[in-house]
């Protein structure tokens, strides 16, 4: 089925502004929220939607990359049914501070069946790396086995921070909520405000005694490899998320994603522009006069191709079907082989004989095609 545009979800166009789609997502999210539409599925999924679009028209990187291509330029990260492998839990947590109090409290989705605590649930940071990719690789794909030295849950508790057969009680200072609330007088009246509990930092637990591996965080550095699968036909600048495969989060957190950057090594014949692959190929001027086979670079091997007899310098010859593949599409591009015609800077007395002999005769002599334009009549129509 095909995904929907997130354009299109929001109600918004590609000329709004951030603060237009975070006002549209907000409208769209307050409709749909699963407390306001209790046993709904079809409000559950049109809030997911919503949701997806944001996550993506929200960050300047892969809006710029849905612009140009479209879902497929997401890395097939995104699905409008499950809004990219993330549970409910995640997207309220993720976007909560869109909402502040628009639900009968502090927290996004505090007003409706309490379906979030105010507790602050830890996000682990994202990790960024660059991958280099050789045209080749990019033809077929490819799987890359990348070793990351990051933040893991830590073995001896568990990820959960505390000593073995010790365990959290909650937080006096907020009663296990999280926030603490403070009632100041002034010249007003009195005044209330809501802030993260200093002492807990917002978990609302405290440990009892700490696990000595880790020091009561839950993660500790280690190296880990990771599997990461490339589709073909990637692009220079375009990123890939893998979700959940960042740093983890202290103390049974969310981790973050691991984002990979695509960088192309050159090719030392090909090179490339879009889908296609360009080849300069240079020719003897007998060659071109007379007609040849010529081998040409792919990147599968090399093929043949016929030069025919009077073939001019500048001739494009395309070999369809031999050049790149679009992101998550069908087919491939061309490859396009620029002929040009080789003409030696030292002749011997002999061959300065021969040419001359040549220059005389008439086929020799330069012969335009009929109506074909100048260079002087082509620039004036470039410049008018």
């Amino acid at each position: 089925m095909a995904k929907k545009d997130y354009y299109e979800i929001l109600g918004v166009s590609k000329d709004s502004s951030p603060q237009e789609i975070k006002k549209a997502y907000r409208q769209k999210a307050l409709k749909y929220h699963p407390d306001k539409n209790p046993d709904d599925k079809e409000a559950e999924i049109k809030f997911k939607e919503a949701s997806e679009a944001y996550e993506v028209l929200s960050n300047p990187d892969k809006k710029a990359r849905y612009d140009r291509y479209g879902h497929s330029g997401l890395g097939g990260q995104h699905g409008p049914s499950d809004f990219g492998g993330m549970s409910m839990d995640d997207i309220f947590s993720q976007f909560s501070d869109i909402f502040g109090g628009a639900f009968g409290g502090s927290d996004f989705g505090s007003g409706f069946g309490q379906r979030r605590s105010a507790r602050r649930t830890n996000k682990g940071s994202n990790i960024r790396i660059k991958v280099s990719l050789t045209l080749e690789e990019i033809l077929k794909g490819v799987e890359k086995k990348i070793r990351i030295n990051k933040y893991v849950k830590c073995e001896e508790c568990n990820g959960t921070g505390a000593k073995k057969g010790t365990s959290y009680s909650n937080c006096k200072t907020c009663g296990g909520a999280g926030r603490v609330t403070r009632v100041a007088n002034t010249f007003l009246g009195q005044m209330q405000t809501t802030s993260t509990c200093p002492d807990c930092g917002g978990e609302g637990q405290i440990i009892k005694e700490k696990c000595t591996k880790c020091f009561g965080n839950g993660i500790v550095k280690s190296d880990e490899v990771i599997p990461v699968k490339i589709p073909a036909g990637v692009e220079e600048g375009m990123q890939i998320s893998v979700r959940g495969k960042g740093n983890a989060a202290a103390r049974g957190g969310v981790p973050g994603d691991l984002i990979i950057l695509i960088e192309e090594i050159k090719h030392d014949k090909l090179f490339r522009d879009g889908s296609n692959l360009l080849y300069d190929h240079y020719i003897s001027f007998p060659k071109a006069a007379l007609g040849a086979t010529i081998e040409v670079p792919t990147l599968e091997g090399k093929a043949q191709i016929k030069i025919e007899p009077g073939t001019q310098a500048g001739k494009v010859l395309r070999l369809r079907g031999k050049g790149l593949p679009a992101v998550n599409s069908y087919g491939r591009g061309d490859l396009l082989v620029n002929i040009n015609v080789w003409t030696p800077k030292k002749l011997s007395a002999e061959e300065k004989q021969i040419l001359e002999k040549l220059n005389s005769s008439e086929n020799f002599k330069p012969q335009p095609k009929k109506g074909t334009k100048n260079f002087f009549e082509k620039m004036k129509d470039y410049f008018n």
